[in-house]
């Protein structure tokens, strides 16, 4: 069993895997700035394809068995669906909502997923909603409206395109987490997550062929570099191997600091001006996702002795 000072160790690591997601967004918000060229579709399909083979390479040199993996045609097929269908519109639609307005709006957004999740459990599994999930994605709601007008309800304050790629890649949050659920039972995460990568990278190929002409400067592939390693191989690893010592409840909490530190860089490098009820907002929002991790602690039962 983990010691204390192991659990405080890798919730750290936590956090700064949730950090580390938020600074990507930064990078990549950098790389669409330099040129028209850099487009979500060309990122996402270089960050994934990468990123794929690098742990998929990583996954065979820890023996973990990549190509076994595979040849359950069951666990391959769910795990192609969790790459398109999951990773890919987190991935993609970020990226478009990151080029269309800031990581800051992008991460906030893509926060509300964990409600998709909750309403799809209530759905088809009946699972009974408690009155603290009500009032959350009330909150929630309430604080998206605000991100979106600045409470202003007679204007939009970000697009309605901004806001529909944002929501897709919400869905996508939740699609991510549930899709692998039962094969991440029986085959290791870092399998699952290369080929998933790797599967979504190789379908965005497919549909979009097409390869733009690339700036050919250091900084652009220091940029892209960095949204590989500090936004998808270093935290996943961190993120994975902390989920040894910590709880999933207590890392669903420590997401709070992606969106935090994606606002934070956005209003320090980007300029981002941010009002009252954007912060407002944004503080709603990531609350309410929180809100969904609180549970009642179960009452001692004392024994009586006669």
């Amino acid at each position: 069993m983990a010691s204390q000072k192991q659990r405080r160790l890798w919730a750290f690591f936590a956090a700064l895997a949730c950090v580390m997601w938020g600074i990507s967004g930064l990078f990549a918000k950098a790389l669409f700035n330099i040129s028209p060229e850099i487009t979500p579709m060309w990122l996402s399909q270089v960050r994934m394809i990468t990123s794929g083979i690098v742990l998929l390479v990583a996954a065979g040199f820890l023996k973990q068995k990549p190509l076994g993996s595979m040849k359950d045609k069951h666990d391959a097929w769910v795990i192609i669906a969790y790459g398109i269908f999951g990773l890919l519109p987190v991935q993609l639609f970020y990226f478009i909502v990151v080029q269309k307005a800031n990581a800051s709006i992008a991460t906030i957004l893509q926060f509300i997923g964990p409600f998709f999740v909750m309403a799809y459990l209530a759905i088809t599994h009946k699972q009974v909603m408690r009155k603290i999930d009500v009032f959350a994605a009330i909150f929630a709601f309430i604080g998206v409206v605000l991100l979106a007008t600045h409470g202003n309800f007679n204007s939009f304050a970000i697009t309605p395109e901004v806001l529909f790629w944002g929501l897709l890649a919400a869905v996508g949050v939740a699609t991510n987490t549930l899709i692998p659920i039962n094969v991440l039972k029986r085959v290791s995460s870092l399998v699952v997550t290369g080929w998933g990568l790797l599967s979504a990278g190789i379908c965005l190929m497919i549909v979009h062929p097409q390869m733009p002409k690339i700036p050919n400067k250091p900084q652009v592939w220091l940029y892209v570099a960095a949204v590989i390693i500090i936004g998808t191989i270093i935290p996943f690893q961190l993120m994975t191997n902390s989920l040894r010592f910590i709880k999933a409840s207590t890392a669903s909490l420590l997401d709070a600091f992606e969106p935090f530190s994606a606002t934070v860089g956005s209003v320090l490098v980007f300029g981002l001006v941010m009002k009252p009820m954007d912060w407002i907002g944004s503080i709603l929002v990531v609350l309410s996702a929180m809100a969904l991790n609180i549970s009642p602690k179960k009452k001692k039962v004392r024994k009586s002795h006669e």
